[in-house]
């Protein structure tokens, strides 16, 4: 398994598309071939004439070459109002103004380049590590990249077996590549960040004619601020890749990005009182407030913000329990939680525990004879 820099000179229960005002609206997920067909059989039904000009009628064929394919489902409006691949193909056509035929892959960073953007992305990189260590274990065997990119799409580190890498660097898919929707029209680390959303790309799918080997399964990863830190991506190269099978693998990647998330705002509030509320299952990534000293919260995860209506402005100024009104299933809860964990990693040892949450040892032992942990 190869890890670290090179050199150079949609998800289950995820369908939702973002439309050209960045609203989300729900749209069925289909498989490529049907999903091109679904697409096509809009632009066929569109009138022959608009304002007395003929329009030509376009034959809903999906094994047409697929650039053309692509040109025509992007310049429907019907098609991407209708389909999520199609809205992003109609981004990458009208907006970004790429050609779907281009055969080049990205120009790459050089070392010290990309050494330059690893650096500005904080503690990415490094907190990401282990847990591409863990996911390219399990997706390496099927003969699949882990890449990590920064919110800009620039790919800055990977997973990839020796055996493999060949094929995929020839994609394109290697550290220092820009894999942004801008770049390189629809694709698993592109459409992921301009969707803020967990996406899988299928072959067909993709927007370039060459990146059509890929299948690419993107989940994006949120930083301490709810702001976007980066995508991890997982890209297959076998044509034998099972829907089904790509499915299951970027639930394990939505589970990757989530645990990089937490990892995140772990240390960017080391020394305060991290709780996790009970929150909604489907809350979209992990629940966590960061609380200091005088129990203020100072610091609230993407889905805790919106899980539990934390408004940003108040951060640093909202007491902790005015947002937890619901006692043993709110803060006091949470905090019991905190407290026994502490001490449980301290061995007991009141100091130890109290100086791990940040607080005084009289504080502690006056918060657990509320909470009821003891005399």
């Amino acid at each position: 398994m190869r890890a670290g820099r090179g050199s150079a000179s949609p998800i289950p229960a995820q369908t939702d598309r973002v439309d050209g005002s960045n609203g989300l609206t729900e749209t069925p997920h289909t498989p490529p071939l049907q999903d091109i067909r679904f697409a096509l059989s809009l632009i066929a039904r569109e009138p022959t004439t608009r304002g007395g000009v003929p329009v030509a009628r376009l034959n809903p064929d999906p094994r047409r070459d697929h650039a053309q394919i692509v040109r025509e489902v992007a310049l429907s409006s019907a098609a991407a109002g209708r389909s999520a691949f199609a809205a992003s193909w109609r981004r990458s056509l009208l907006h970004h103004h790429i050609d779907p035929a281009t055969g080049t892959e990205p120009a790459r960073l050089t070392e010290a380049e990309l050494r330059a953007r690893t650096e500005a992305s904080g503690l990415l990189v490094s907190i990401a590590g282990p847990i591409l260590d863990r996911l390219a274990r399990a997706a390496g065997e099927a003969g699949c990249a882990v890449m990590l990119s920064d919110p800009e799409g620039l790919i800055l580190d990977e997973r990839i077996r020796d055996a493999d890498a060949e094929h995929f660097h020839a994609s394109g898919l290697a550290p220092g590549s820009n894999w942004s929707e801008s770049a390189e029209g629809t694709n698993g680390i592109g459409t992921c960040l301009a969707e803020r959303r967990p996406v899988l790309v299928l072959r067909d799918q993709h927007f370039r004619a060459r990146n059509t080997a890929l299948t690419c399964m993107g989940a994006p990863v949120f930083g301490a601020g709810a702001e976007l830190a980066g995508v991890i991506d997982v890209s297959s190269v076998r044509e034998d890749l099972a829907e089904g099978y790509a499915r299951l693998i970027a639930l394990t990647v939505q589970d990757a990005a989530q645990r990089i998330e937490a990892e995140l705002f772990r240390a960017a509030f080391a020394g305060m009182r991290i709780l996790a509320p009970d929150v909604a299952e489907d809350a979209g990534g992990p629940s966590l407030l960061a609380i200091d000293r005088d129990d203020l919260i100072v610091g609230a995860t993407r889905a805790a913000r919106r899980s539990l209506g934390v408004d940003p402005a108040l951060l640093g100024r909202l007491p902790a329990r005015d947002l937890l009104r619901e006692g043993a299933s709110g803060l006091d809860e949470a905090m019991r939680g905190e407290l026994h964990r502490a001490l449980a990693r301290s061995g007991g040892n009141v100091s130890a525990a109290a100086r791990e949450l940040g607080i005084g040892r009289a504080t502690f032992y006056r918060k657990m004879k509320t909470l009821g942990l003891g005399d």
